[in-house]
């Protein structure tokens, strides 16, 4: 029964101030979660259905990852009021600017990559969830970020637990106490290739950088899409072996 969701989904009348909506974990589910689409989304029914199916895969997928801890009881969905009603209730406190996910237009820094905005230091509760329309309807992106339901599950741990990602795009590498360059990936027994692809390359190698004894820039790790190795859900989420939510 614990994977039964339910979804209230309310049309709403303006962007009004309401309320704070607070999601509370009740016994061991996640009990009033909002997600909110955005006024200037056009009505699409594939669109909600996705949302609904998205956390339903982000309940089990949860639920796993914490060891059986935690998953979410039900939702509420608020949408604009320019679609049709389809005897859809009305907001009480519920609001587009309160709402802990929300569906909008792609920021330009992000695109459809689906991001938490974070303003506190490891530990503290993001302010909300963003996904664009086009990720949660197109299936091609799932061959790029993974399933929506892992996808959920990686976002919902920033913005409820206030961690941050387990890899460095800006510092890729490190040296080891045995002076061996390794990717910074959570676990390091991930297996994978390193590709290079810029003009720092010798015949497709990646180069040592003297000065740093690190690789020179445009060398890329690239990890196997099958994995043995287990890995935290803040490394990367499309992986098979992706299972676990790292403790504190």
């Amino acid at each position: 029964n614990i994977f039964i969701l339910f979804v209230y989904i309310f049309i709403s009348e303006v962007m009004s101030v309401g309320s704070m909506i607070v999601f509370k974990l009740q016994g061991n589910g996640y009990d009033g979660l909002l997600v909110a689409i955005n006024p200037r989304v056009p009505e699409d029914q594939k669109l909600l259905a996705n949302i609904k199916e998205m956390i339903t895969e982000a309940s089990f997928y949860l639920f796993n990852a914490t060891q059986r801890r935690v998953y979410f009881q039900n939702i509420k969905i608020l949408i604009p009021a320019t679609w049709k009603a389809n005897g859809y209730g009305k907001p009480q406190h519920e609001s587009y600017e309160k709402a802990e996910v929300i569906v909008a237009a792609p920021y330009w820094k992000h695109g459809d990559e689906p991001y938490t905005l974070q303003y506190g230091e490891c530990g503290n509760v993001g302010k909300y969830i963003h996904f664009t329309p086009n990720f949660l309807v197109n299936d091609y992106l799932i061959d790029v970020y993974g399933s929506r339901g892992r996808v959920f599950v990686h976002e919902w741990a920033h913005l409820r637990w206030g961690v941050f990602d387990e890899y460095n795009n800006e510092k890729p590498f490190y040296i080891t106490g045995q002076n061996q360059v390794k990717v910074t990936r959570c676990t390091s027994d991930l297996a994978g290739i390193y590709v290079c692809e810029k003009k720092s390359c010798t015949e497709g190698n990646c180069v040592i950088n003297q000065l740093t004894g690190l690789f020179k820039e445009g060398c890329a790790f690239i990890p196997e899409r099958t994995q043995t190795a287990k890995s935290s859900i803040m490394y990367m989420q499309s992986l098979s072996s992706v299972s676990i939510i790292t403790e504190k």
